[in-house]
């Protein structure tokens, strides 16, 4: 279900989407040390899974418009989407996003991280730090009476003076008791541009970043997104909520 009204939250809506992002990180933070050589993603998938559950929490990917999987895992070329496998088996120098959002009392905690398996290359490398640098510049414009367009031209600007891109057909979105809503949050921009932010709105942001072009191939399977020159994507992603005198990140443990 998406919808085009911008959702302000109350109080104790707010307290809800707390418990649900605090829920996501703790799930990616378990899930953490199992990522390393000769783990499959399927692994992965279902331990996500088995926690989720044991908090009495329910996965929002699993089933959404078909999708067959309980967390996305995007390993190095794939930008988004990715869906686990029990034949890929991350490997040294590989780099995984994991995107978990639980379902907590209705409300969805949304969150990613990429990380390391083993050593990663010096590109890999550079692209992850670059990466969570930009999600931090991007957070870092988030307050009452800013635009959207601040929060992207922040990210676009840091992304491709490092020399990589940010991926277009994929935004950041408004985010509650529904998985995707108004705003959408693109992750380039201008400043100035775009809709005004209120205390109460809620939303993600959570830019992809590309070695090299920011052009996108969705694969057969209607779902997986990649590289179109198959080089490297990573990614990061908080929940947060515009506050009176700034911004929460709702997805911290």
């Amino acid at each position: 279900m998406k919808t085009d009204t911008i959702v302000i939250l109350s109080n104790r809506e707010l307290d809800k989407m707390r418990q649900a992002g605090r829920l996501a990180a703790e799930l990616l933070h378990h899930l953490e040390p199992m990522v390393k050589p000769g783990v499959s993603t399927l692994e992965l998938n279902d331990e996500a899974e088995r926690w989720t559950q044991a908090h009495n929490a329910k996965s929002a990917p699993l089933n959404y418009k078909g999708f067959p999987k309980s967390i996305c895992t995007s390993v190095n070329e794939v930008i988004c989407h990715g869906i686990p496998n029990a034949k890929q088996i991350l490997k040294e120098g590989d780099i995984i996003n994991i995107d978990v959002t639980p379902i907590v009392d209705r409300y969805h905690g949304d969150t990613s991280k990429t990380f390391f398996v083993g050593t990663p290359s010096p590109v890999a490398k550079k692209l992850v730090e670059v990466t969570e640098e930009c999600l931090r510049r991007g957070i870092a414009e988030v307050k009452s009476g800013a635009r959207v367009g601040d929060i992207g031209a922040a990210i676009q600007e840091y992304a491709e003076a490092q020399g990589f891109s940010v991926v277009r057909d994929f935004v950041g979105h408004g985010v509650s008791h529904i998985f995707h809503t108004a705003p959408e949050i693109p992750h380039y921009g201008t400043r100035g541009k775009g809709k005004r932010l209120r205390p109460g709105m809620v939303f993600t942001i959570e830019p992809m970043i590309n070695e090299g072009t920011w052009e996108v191939e969705v694969l057969k399977d209607g779902w997986t997104a990649v590289t179109r020159d198959r080089k490297l994507s990573a990614q990061f992603e908080h929940t947060l909520a515009v506050t009176e005198d700034g911004v929460e990140i709702l997805t911290l443990p």
